[in-house]
């Protein structure tokens, strides 16, 4: 299971990172999301609140009853084992990290999931692979540049990479070119303001901007 979703998430090469979106709104931002040609999305647990952590399964769940295959749906911001079970509890396919949680990252493997850690350095990459992450998410990649990630990638050549943060269609590309796998793309492409407008239309033409970014890499 966990390597088919693995390959669904390296064909597709863009995780759409939804944060801040209330449940009620998601069936419309997923299919805008679809119709642009993205359809792994990631639902982050907000860790502010209980009711914030339950609206996020909720999203999860109702992603995963909706839109079945259609869509590849995972957790992020998991921060604890409790939580890697409610997410997958609730239909999470993989489970994404801000960091390198040793604990979270074998219960993500011990349920047959796709772990996603995040790291900064080749330290915390190489640590977060031997704990058994399939992928390692390096944030804030806008701020490293794909000049770090081309640099990191140099002895690390085996351990698979996705660049988060400040990732937009003008640099995405630049992204895969220094090494990446793929990317993962936040508020330039999943707008909270366009999403409480209902201009989802909008959201649709950036996921094409995106994916055409990403056709030729």
């Amino acid at each position: 299971m966990s390597q088919a979703v693995l390959n669904k998430i390296l064909d597709g090469k863009i995780i759409a990172i939804v944060r801040g979106i209330p449940s009620e709104k998601i069936v419309d931002l997923v299919n805008a999301m679809l119709k642009g040609g993205v359809y792994c999305v990631e639902v982050t647990f907000d860790q502010s609140s209980e009711e914030a952590k339950k609206d996020t399964l909720k999203a999860i769940s109702t992603i995963t009853k909706e839109f079945g295959d259609k869509v590849c749906v995972g957790a992020g911001t998991v921060m604890t084992v409790e939580q890697v079970h409610q997410a997958v509890e609730a239909g999470a396919e993989y489970i994404i990290s801000p960091n390198t949680d040793e604990e979270v990252i074998k219960e993500t493997k011990k349920l047959g999931k796709v772990s996603i850690p995040g790291a900064m350095t080749p330290t915390e990459a190489a640590f977060a692979y031997k704990c058994g992450a399939d992928i390692v998410k390096l944030f804030p990649a806008g701020v490293l540049g794909a000049a770090y990630i081309k640099a990191l990638k140099a002895p690390l050549k085996h351990i698979p990479v996705t660049a988060v943060g400040s990732v937009n269609p003008q640099n995405c590309a630049e992204f895969i070119k220094a090494g990446c796998v793929g990317v993962g793309c936040g508020g330039n492409l999943v707008s909270a303001k366009l999403v409480n407008e209902g201009r989802f239309d909008e959201i649709t033409a950036v996921a094409k901007e995106y994916m055409e970014a990403l056709s030729n890499c």
